[in-house]
């Protein structure tokens, strides 16, 4: 039973006698971690932060305030270190009598700030949640100004050109494993003995504190990819304390699967993405020259490689470049023209569009979020090399990790026979966990019994990639009474408030009247795809004004 359960709905307790040992027969005391996150709750509460001007690093509009909450680097010590998180928001729009409180969002990661998330206000799918809540966006621990976690000098980062090779040597696989070691022990060293306290659990409990900081008897709370996560862990922890909760775009939440058997299955559905990309570029031959079937397609991108690892274009695109940018079609649709477009010229000898999108500029890809600029990844502000910092060190300190390269050689070697596209650059980006120093968590089993939380809403496009469908069906059966909505036949990672009319509606009908599809036992609804996009040649945006590069 969890512990935080055993004080009621309302919450109340005496905290003196949370510290008492128990007497004989008694329950047994809940955990430190659990008293702390409710002295921490109560602090803020008493001191909620004072919003003002913005820091000038978050380039902000002055119509979005700022603010600074305070939570215990360590819940299990919460009279020691603190740090403060950034906290950013716009009023609701609507008259007073029918705000509804603070709905709270997270675009994913580990390691993406949702501070921009305020201006969501003034996008149309948002215009009525706008009017009825407070829209707050926050960096998470680690993230951005709030205690950020470094790993590496900037003057260390590799920028380009870098080889992506889908069958890599033992040479190759020899120096990744080098730059792994390296990269974990860089965690170690630059922050030091907090970094054990970057993990998915005191998100969760961070989330908390925000609650009580922003004056909400319970939380509103919207979760993209990763946010679903320790979204989802929230729930498990604080039912009591959930009003309404959206997960958009789950991360099976299954221990097992926490985190290296996640990316095993992710690059497995990268790899159907990326042929409904090809298959897409081959229905559309006429206007970028390709081939007019998938394989071709297939073809011609392997052609582009090899002539980019022979001579990087501009010299600084190489193979690890043109992936990166063909990754981010794996997330969303909207990137299909301009990628289709910059891989066409380059066949054709115009390198310059494709140096564009995909020469490095310090944006990294984002693994999470829905459709509109501001609520997409990683802040305008955010150094991308403290966003790998935090995605590695939640994702390492969360769950066990296989600590023998070999494990990761055999399992992956066998997968890029069936998925060669995403699978072992994926092995580099998350190897360092392999060579962790700091202690690893426990992941804790998602789940809430009938009753005890609120119906939430789960939203989920049948064909994402970076959050595979399972991975929604398995958060409805875990979470009792939730209900699920699928974009069928579609794959954008993150579809709340983007081009879905109908995921719109569902988003929208739930947050403002708390309203859920279908019915029980099993509660889910279903939306037709959103339209594909449009297919523009090069020649055609540089005509009508539309930017080459999205």
């Amino acid at each position: 039973m969890r512990a935080l359960a055993l004080f009621g709905a309302a919450g109340s307790l005496v905290l003196s006698s949370l510290t008492a040992a128990p007497a004989a027969g008694a329950l047994e005391a809940p955990p430190a971690e659990t008293v702390g996150t409710l002295l921490a709750a109560r602090r803020a509460a008493a001191h909620p932060p004072r919003f003002g001007a913005c820091p000038a690093s978050e380039r902000l509009p002055s119509t979005v305030s700022c603010a600074t909450v305070t939570v215990p680097l360590d819940y299990a010590a919460p009279d020691g270190t603190r740090i403060g998180l950034t906290v950013s928001r716009v009023r609701a729009s609507g008259p007073a009598s029918s705000r509804q409180g603070a709905l709270v969002y997270n675009p994913g990661g580990p390691g993406a700030s949702s501070t921009s998330f305020p201006l969501a206000a003034g996008l149309p799918a948002w215009k009525r949640i706008a009017a009825a809540y407070d829209l707050v966006g926050y960096a998470p621990r680690g993230v951005g100004s709030s205690a950020p976690v470094s790993c590496q000098d900037p003057a260390d980062r590799v920028t380009g050109p870098t080889p992506a090779p889908t069958e890599p040597s033992e040479v190759f696989k020899r120096e990744r494993v080098a730059r792994a070691k390296t990269y974990a022990l860089g965690c170690a060293r630059r922050t030091g003995a907090s970094l054990r306290h970057y993990h998915s659990l005191n998100n969760a409990r961070d989330l908390e504190v925000l609650r009580a900081a922003l004056g909400e008897p319970k939380l509103t709370y919207m979760g993209a990819s990763y946010g679903t996560y320790f979204g989802a862990l929230y729930a498990t922890l604080f039912p009591h304390r959930v009003r309404r909760m959206v997960f958009d775009a789950p991360v099976h939440p299954a221990p097992r699967q926490i985190w290296y058997a996640n990316n095993l299955d992710q690059s497995l559905a990268f790899e159907r993405r990326w042929a409904d990309f090809r298959t897409w570029i081959a229905r559309h031959d006429r206007v970028y020259g390709l081939g007019t079937t998938a394989e071709e397609v297939g073809r011609n991108h392997e052609r582009a490689r090899a002539e980019l690892a022979a001579r990087p274009a501009g010299g600084r695109v190489g193979p690890g470049e043109l992936h990166a940018a063909m990754l981010q079609a794996g997330y969303d649709d909207v990137f299909w023209p301009s990628r289709a477009a910059a891989l066409s010229r380059f066949l054709k000898g115009d390198p310059e569009p494709l140096i564009a999108l995909a020469a490095p500029a310090g944006n990294p890809t984002g693994s999470g979020g829905s459709a509109g600029s501001a609520l997409r990844g990683a802040a305008p502000s955010q150094d991308p090399g403290n966003a790998t910092a935090v995605y590695t060190a939640v994702e390492c300190n969360d769950a066990p990790w296989p600590e023998d390269f070999a494990v990761w050689d055999r399992d992956n070697t066998r997968l890029a026979r069936r998925a060669p596209f995403e699978t072992w650059d994926n092995v580099w980006a998350n190897l360092p966990c392999a060579y962790w120093t700091a202690p690893r968590q426990r992941p804790l089993d998602v789940r809430t019994a009938p009753g005890e939380l609120p119906p939430v809403l789960i939203l989920a496009a049948e064909r994402d990639a970076a959050t595979p469908y399972a991975g929604a069906l398995e958060l409805q059966r875990r979470l009792s009474g939730s209900a699920l909505v699928t974009e069928r036949d579609a794959g954008t990672h993150g579809i709340g408030g983007g081009g879905n009319a109908c995921v719109n509606g569902h988003l929208e009908t739930y947050l403002l009247t708390g309203a859920v599809p279908g019915k029980t036992p099993v509660r889910r609804a279903s939306c037709a795809p959103h339209p594909e996009p449009d297919p523009v040649s090069l020649e055609q945006r540089r005509e009508s004004g539309t930017p080459s590069a999205v």
